[in-house]
């Protein structure tokens, strides 16, 4: 027996009608219809005598009728004991990320819980998915969104529907800015800023093929951004992801995606069995059902 269909119950009780408790549920009155049909099929019994002008509970009716509209009144007094919980609950959320185009799918996560927990401070820590893990790791954060490939045997997670493209981040006025992409042979001859994470060079590699071991690397950087100040120093071309990169100068600095393309994806994980306190441990199945509900679009 469902609490929604109590409701529809309730309606068709108070407003003696079908038609007009279908009006005032907003619902059609086959739908309404339907429902109650069934709930007298549930239930094992006949709850209203329908009449040609109005319809009456039967004893049975009046019954539920007493019973339900103790249930709501349980439930609304529940959901007002919640929301003052919600008004009460504080503390510190601690999150960590690359320098990602998941991160953007954080504020609307932010906004629906702050609704709730309006107390619920946040701090946000950058770096790459290694860094984001051994702080998770060493309980200087709750969770982190991650780029992959990342192990995640010890973690629960969330892969969030988010497509990270990699590219090629030049000078604007770079010869290779004439192409609508860029391949390998168009950067094997070129000095270039590749990722220091070990897991992710290997997937550039792959990416280059047997070019790879001829490449130019005279520098590697964790960071995007710092990348992004070699290349305006021409220092060379980085291949990173563009997502990292929403604040760049275009007068100065190029992106131009990857010809065949090349693209990851990303989690949202927390370490299993880690204790939380209140405020992370709500957050966090907040998160899970928020997400589950209305996943983020790209």
């Amino acid at each position: 027996m469902e609490l929604r269909v109590l409701q529809y119950f309730l309606a068709v009780a108070r407003e003696e009608s079908i038609t007009r408790a279908a009006e005032v549920l907003h619902i059609t009155q086959p739908t309404l219809s339907r429902q109650l049909s069934q709930l007298e099929e549930e239930l094992g019994t006949r709850l209203f005598e329908r009449g040609t002008r109005h319809i009456t509970l039967t004893p049975d009716g009046l019954l539920l009728r007493r019973r339900a509209e103790e249930i709501s009144e349980l439930v609304d007094k529940t959901r007002q004991e919640l929301a003052l919980q919600d008004e009460t609950l504080a503390g510190t959320v601690a999150l960590g990320s690359g320098e990602l185009e998941a991160v953007r799918v954080l504020p609307r996560l932010f906004q629906a819980f702050r609704l709730r927990y309006p107390l619920v401070d946040y701090t946000l820590y950058s770096g790459t998915a290694d860094d984001v893990k051994e702080r998770m790791d060493r309980g200087l954060l709750d969770a982190g969104i991650l780029l992959e490939p990342v192990d995640v045997e010890k973690y629960e997670f969330i892969r969030l529907p988010v497509r990270e493209q990699w590219i090629a981040l030049m000078p604007a006025d770079d010869p290779l800015a004439a192409k609508s992409a860029v391949t390998v042979e168009d950067l094997a001859a070129r000095p270039l800023i590749l990722p220091q994470r070990p897991r992710v060079r290997s997937e550039v590699a792959r990416w280059f093929g047997e070019r790879h071991d001829g490449l130019d690397v005279p520098f590697t950087s964790n960071m995007s951004t710092n990348a992004a100040v070699l290349v305006a120093g021409g220092m060379g071309i980085a291949v990173t992801i563009e997502g990292s990169l929403p604040f760049l100068d275009r007068t100065q600095l190029c992106v131009r995606p990857l010809d065949p393309p090349m693209t990851a994806s990303t989690v949202f994980a927390w370490k299993r069995h880690q204790p939380f306190g209140p405020a992370a441990a709500k957050f966090l199945e907040f998160a899970r059902s928020f997400w589950a509900e209305f996943p983020p679009q790209n």
